[in-house]
């Protein structure tokens, strides 16, 4: 398992979902080290359609853990231009490293301004301590 961290690099929703913004109009989503923490071992997970429109603050796709099947939360709307098939064979990838090989999807952006209300690191960090 990683150590819990919040990259100063991403963005952050809070519903534990992160954003790595790549220029203006594409950017990397994954889930945040608490979310996976508090999933526990993944052991599927069921991505989206590459092609498929996306919007914030609905569910993309959908993780397996031990404990549960959680829907993950698009923290900006888009399109998926990439999912990470990777996954498919190695879906602990995500408890292990949930910021690099952990990503899901790549999205080309059609609301970029969206992220102006996403959470900084240390605006995620706090409200994660609080919860």
């Amino acid at each position: 398992m990683a150590d819990a961290s919040y990259p100063e690099d991403l963005l952050y929703h809070d519903q534990h979902d992160w954003a790595r913004l790549e220029g203006d109009e594409h950017a990397v989503f994954g889930v945040t080290w608490y979310a996976q923490d508090s999933l526990g071992e993944v052991v599927f997970y069921d991505p989206p359609e590459v092609g498929a429109a996306i919007h914030k603050d609905s569910s993309y796709a959908e993780v397996e853990s031990v404990k549960a099947v959680s829907d993950v939360i698009a923290p900006m709307s888009g399109e998926i231009v990439e999912v990470n098939d990777a996954l498919a064979d190695a879906p602990e990838q995500i408890n292990e490293d949930p910021y690099g090989e952990g990503w899901l999807v790549k999205v080309k952006l059609t609301a970029p301004a969206e992220a102006e209300a996403l959470l900084g690191a240390e605006e995620y960090r706090k409200l994660v301590e609080k919860g």
